[in-house]
């Protein structure tokens, strides 16, 4: 038995809501990441960076995953049996340059972003960080931001993930992050591991004693308050689904209409927010935008109704049979941020599976495992995009089946076949599956691919046998 996690605290989950990060550390020994160290120089300069094989290359990395701070601060934020991705990276820099900020994409592709912390990464320092070596900045509060709110020459507010040997910091998948200067030009790696949640939460996974949201101190430093999405998403990590549909009366809803489709940036999602919380005539402007020509004013009015409860469902069903493929795609995405509520959209959203479109397909396939129920259909329908012509359809599907267990034994024999695909993220997300799904056939055909396919971590080109 392992050591019992280190759940993070009320406190610690208001700051990763608010601010999108927190900066934590792990206890390993000097000797541990003088061990660590010495094992990375070798394989980066002996065989250059493993990528994606950085685990098996370099397998002493499982005891940091397996260490109790790393395992309570996912568990806490991601659910108890999140998942780590098969996408994994080993960042090394030596450069007085700083990188470009970013928002990390995934493996390549895009998708519909969440507000709701359905995703997250991990970075991983394993030497001694000081700022001169350049570690990791964020940007607090930008998880939400689809575009870059602050300018280059006004940095002040950014955040280093600087510390000891042993520090990481957690973050919001979507936040806004850099590589900074490593001006003491010494070897620096920063360990990225990515991580899903596999089930939606019905309870706080934290350390949780006081179940209402308090805004902390911290926030107010802020580019901006979203007061209304911090204490949402708090009741939703906390089990609760539309749990601020309809609990405001506002007295200005065409004001609040103007600022959702009027290119205010930050102030829209709160209009957004606010609109949700309005009752039927909040409901109403939110499914006028939801049609508009605009796509970032459709995808606001999309997370508006995603937090907007069951009255939302009908008004997003009837949008999935628009001919504006962005429309299908972000109602799509609001009825899976609805889960269970949204289970009578199960049908029409498996005829979509199959859509023209890769945004659509990918978005709805999302929508299907989130919401779940009935069980046969919706794996039935992701059993159908694990056929597409399409690599991000086939591995989007590979990844959603991991959410079912064993309701989704019935797709065993095409992730079987999946195991054999081109992509290597088809086939990952295909092991992923069967190891989720669990059941005999599922570890049947799971163990005999890992038989065959089973890696020596001592094996190199200048060790070869």
């Amino acid at each position: 038995m392992g050591q019992e996690p280190v759940l993070l605290t009320d406190e610690q989950m208001q700051e990763f809501i608010t601010r999108g990060y927190l900066v934590l550390k792990t206890d390993f020994s000097p000797d541990f990441h003088e061990k660590l160290m010495g094992k990375l120089n070798h394989v980066y300069n002996e065989e250059g960076n493993p990528g994606n094989n950085l685990l098996p290359r370099v397998p002493e990395l499982q005891t940091v995953f397996n260490h109790p701070a790393i395992d309570g601060a996912l568990q806490s934020v991601i659910g108890p049996h999140y998942l780590m991705h098969t996408h994994r990276h080993g960042h090394f820099n030596a450069t007085p340059k700083p990188g470009g900020w970013h928002k990390d994409s995934y493996w390549g592709y895009s998708r519909m972003r969440n507000h709701h912390p359905w995703w997250a990464m991990i970075m991983y320092f394993p030497q001694d960080t000081p700022v001169e070596l350049g570690p990791t900045g964020v940007m607090p509060g930008t998880q939400n931001y689809e575009t870059r709110i602050f300018k280059e020459d006004n940095l002040k507010e950014e955040a280093l993930a600087s510390g000891e040997a042993g520090t990481f910091i957690l973050i919001h998948y979507d936040i806004w992050h850099r590589a900074t200067a490593n001006t003491l030009g010494e070897p620096r790696y920063m360990l990225k591991f990515e991580f899903m949640r596999t089930e939606a939460p019905t309870a706080p996974s934290w350390n949780n004693e006081n179940p209402n949201w308090i805004t902390p101190t911290s926030a107010k430093q802020l580019f901006y308050q979203h007061d209304d999405m911090w204490e949402e998403t708090w009741n939703w990590l906390s089990g609760k689904v539309g749990s601020i549909a309809e609990t405001k009366q506002e007295s200005d809803i065409e004001q609040l209409s103007a600022t959702l489709i009027g290119d205010n940036g930050p102030e829209a999602i709160n209009a957004a927010y606010q609109l949700a919380s309005s009752g039927d005539e909040g409901l109403v402007v939110l499914e006028e935008v939801l049609y508009s020509e605009q796509l970032k004013d459709s995808r606001l009015a999309a997370y508006g109704l995603s937090i907007a409860g069951e009255k939302a469902v009908p008004i997003l069903e009837k949008a999935l049979e628009s001919n504006q493929a962005y429309t299908i795609a972000h109602a799509g995405f609001a009825l899976g941020e609805l889960r269970q509520l949204a289970s009578s959209a199960i049908p029409k959203l498996t005829r979509l599976v199959n859509h023209p479109s890769s945004y659509v397909r990918t978005t709805i396939i999302d929508a299907i495992s989130m919401i779940q129920e009935p069980a046969d259909e919706a794996v039935a329908g992701l059993i159908q995009a694990l056929k597409s012509e399409d690599v991000q359809t086939r591995f989007s599907a590979g990844l959603a089946l991991c959410r079912f267990g064993a309701e989704a034994n019935a797709a065993v024999p095409q992730l079987t076949k999946a195991l054999e695909d081109e992509d290597r993220y088809v086939r990952g997300h295909a092991v992923e599956a069967l190891n989720y799904i669990n059941t005999d056939a599922a570890k049947d055909v799971l163990i005999e691919y890992l038989l065959a396919s089973r890696w020596c971590p001592t094996t190199n080109p200048s060790s070869t046998f």
